[in-house]
């Protein structure tokens, strides 16, 4: 059975940190990117970052670059992503998500992934 299993997000104040993780199981952990996209009230889910656990390659949204940070263990099967210096606008429910490795630098594409997570908050105040 595959699985994604998000953990973490939660309230905190503008210029504050947060580190989210995906466990992964089930499928091959090498032959999928791991991507993050996020989904504000009312607004389409955007792309957030992705990273290719095979060899470390990540790719990261404009309004996240310099901020966010993603990576992998590929020991634990397990992705993070750091979010560092949260503005309000990063409020949302995010989702990660897993997609061929080759569509990683299309992560920002909902309909290329083939699982989801259950998706957590994230909701930044000023």
């Amino acid at each position: 059975e595959v699985q994604l299993v998000e953990s973490g997000g939660g309230l905190v104040q503008a210029g504050g940190s947060l580190r989210h993780s995906c466990a992964a199981s089930g499928f091959s952990f090498a032959a999928y990117g791991i991507g993050w996209l996020r989904q504000a009230p009312g607004k389409e889910r955007e792309g957030v970052s992705c990273i290719s656990p095979s060899d470390g390659t990540t790719y990261y949204a404009d309004s996240v670059k310099g901020r966010f940070t993603i990576s992998s263990d590929n020991a634990k099967k397990t992705v993070y992503l750091q979010l560092r210096s949260l503005k309000p606008e990063d409020t949302g429910l995010y989702y990660c998500g897993a997609l061929p490795v080759h569509y990683c630098a299309q992560y920002y594409y909902p309909n290329l992934y083939d699982w989801w997570g259950q998706g957590t908050q994230v909701t930044v105040s000023s």
